[in-house]
């Protein structure tokens, strides 16, 4: 059996390739910042896509790659979730599979790091400010004078990752400068239906082109890495095209994903060393004693 720890970074799944070739340039970074290998290894749907459009190299999820290191010996493990907020995937998803494993591999160990943004952490700016560079760099492309701002995430079905949403909003409102984008909203991408998730409101299809939103206006992507929501054709793009289409007078434009900028290294390092510290994941009935990432 091995001493050494196997460190994961990973996201939730995508159909998509991009989605999978940007989180191994993520693993890749991650990894020499560290002077350790990181796999790249999202929770589900990655396997779908064929390996030929992956450098023919297959993508790997969470509990398959678990099993094959945990075979090889391995029985340490550290996850850095590419995750804004605390979603269900790594609340509950994640350690329930775990405990499934330990049923075989009793001395499994898995240790998870905190999600990027915590909003208890008022003075933690690099998020937000990640955000804002890709905002000015929307502006500058096109031309735009006084846009307004409609920061945007999927619309999870927790509301403690609407608030970490709400929460760059806010910061994204105090940094930057009121008398060039005079109004920042945020928005969810889709909700489910029911009262209980009407925190997700307002939804983007009614942020843009109302009141504030008429004409120039920067969709802020509060997404990670490009997939069916994010990305050239995605819904987002969708939603803001078919919006724009009866109302001539609105221009926008989509903002790059947060993946691509040099500063969600910096991020993920420091919530890797956070995750050291770490209890690892075990499972008592309904209730983990462990302390979930904020």
């Amino acid at each position: 059996m091995s001493d050494e720890t196997c460190y994961l970074i990973s996201d939730n799944g995508s159909y998509r390739p991009e989605a999978t070739l940007s989180l191994r340039r993520l693993a890749e970074r991650l990894g020499s910042r560290i002077g350790k290998t990181v796999h790249p290894v999202s929770l589900l749907h990655s396997t779908k896509i064929p390996p030929d459009k992956l450098g023919g190299i297959a993508a790997e999820i969470f509990e398959p790659f678990v099993i094959k290191k945990l075979e090889e010996g391995v029985r340490r493990f550290h996850v850095t979730p590419l995750f804004f907020g605390p979603s269900a995937a790594i609340l509950e998803y994640m350690p329930q599979r775990v405990e499934v494993l330990r049923a075989s591999w009793p001395d499994l160990e898995v240790r998870i790091s905190p999600c990027l943004v915590n909003p208890e952490e008022a003075e933690d700016e690099r998020m937000a400010t990640i955000l804002i560079d890709h905002v000015e760099t929307a502006r500058e492309q096109r031309g735009f004078k006084t846009p307004s701002v409609a920061l945007v995430d999927h619309g999870a079905p927790r509301i403690k990752v609407t608030e970490v949403r709400n929460h760059l909003a806010r910061q994204i409102r105090k940094l930057l400068a009121e008398s060039d984008f005079p109004v920042v909203a945020a928005c969810s991408m889709e909700r489910r239906d029911g009262d209980e998730y009407a925190f997700n409101e307002p939804l983007l299809k009614r942020v843009i082109g109302s009141a504030g939103f008429e004409k120039e206006v920067i969709v802020s992507m509060l997404f990670a890495s490009p997939g069916r929501h994010a990305g050239p054709g995605g819904d987002v793009a969708k939603i803001c095209g078919e919006v724009a289409g009866s109302r001539p007078e609105l221009v926008w434009q989509m903002t790059e994903l947060v993946a691509g900028h040099d500063g969600i290294i910096d991020i993920l390092h420091s919530r890797f060393e956070e995750g050291l510290a770490s209890k690892p994941v075990f499972w008592k009935g309904k209730i983990p004693n462990w302390e979930a990432p904020k």
